[in-house]
């Protein structure tokens, strides 16, 4: 039996993560803000395929979400693609001093 409270927490997770609040993956999932904040507190059980919608919205691993068993590549495109979101709002001299430091870490780590 899956510990509820658990997959609550990683969804919680994975939401943030994703950066999105409750609301908003309410309206994408089509369900009431409340079922959200009811399945994050692991107060409502969420069916397999309703774990599967959340791990595709997300960019997560099902077994993840499941179980907390680490899927190295789906993990690495999460957390690819959660830098490239939070890149993507960077103006664009802030990006530049950016990639400016990414080169100069990589450079001395290269040493």
């Amino acid at each position: 039996m899956r510990d509820q409270a658990s997959i609550g927490k990683r969804l919680k997770e994975a939401r943030k993560q994703a950066g999105l609040t409750q609301g908003q993956i309410a309206k994408i999932m089509s369900m009431h803000r409340p079922t959200i904040s009811e399945i994050e507190a692991g107060r409502r059980k969420v069916s397999g395929e309703e774990v599967s919608s959340f791990a595709d919205e997300y960019g997560v691993a099902t077994s993840w979400l499941l179980e907390g068993a680490a899927d190295s590549i789906r993990d690495v495109d999460s957390k690819i693609f959660l830098a490239a979101r939070e890149l993507s709002k960077l103006k664009d001299e802030d990006f530049d001093k950016l990639m400016k430091l990414l080169r100069t870490i990589r450079h001395g780590a290269q040493e």
